[in-house]
């Protein structure tokens, strides 16, 4: 067996765009479960806030989340040019296509075996 730890995936909204994306492990789950874990429950804690503040408190702690997600989980993508430099983890993240963006979020956080709740997050 030659267990890879990674993931290539074809982009279904950028085709020709391709991206990697490290696998689960026992280390990886532990080191990003303590990451997340003081944001949620601050986010939690403004989720359940009623003041617009905390509605914008919430929004901005799930996007700090969704970061660690990206930076923990992205290893590279190929096929994808952003001002005519090639597309990295963080220009992508900074200066490219929105889209893009979630579609790999949404596949790094299934990567985690996270549910559909918490995927909205």
């Amino acid at each position: 067996m030659n267990y890879a730890p990674t993931i290539e995936v074809d982009s279904t909204w950028a085709p020709g765009v391709s991206y990697r994306i490290a696998r689960m492990s026992f280390a990886r789950r532990l080191e990003l479960t303590r990451q997340v874990r003081a944001l949620l429950a601050r986010m939690e804690f403004h989720v359940a806030g009623e003041s617009p503040l905390d509605k914008v408190d919430a929004a901005t702690l799930s996007m700090e989340i969704d970061r660690l997600y990206w930076e923990w989980g992205l290893v590279g993508i190929e096929g994808l040019l952003i001002g005519g430099e090639a597309a990295g983890r963080e220009n992508l993240l900074e200066s490219g296509p929105e889209a893009l963006v979630h579609e790999i979020l949404a596949r790094i956080k299934s990567e985690c075996g996270l549910s559909e709740e918490e995927r909205k997050n």
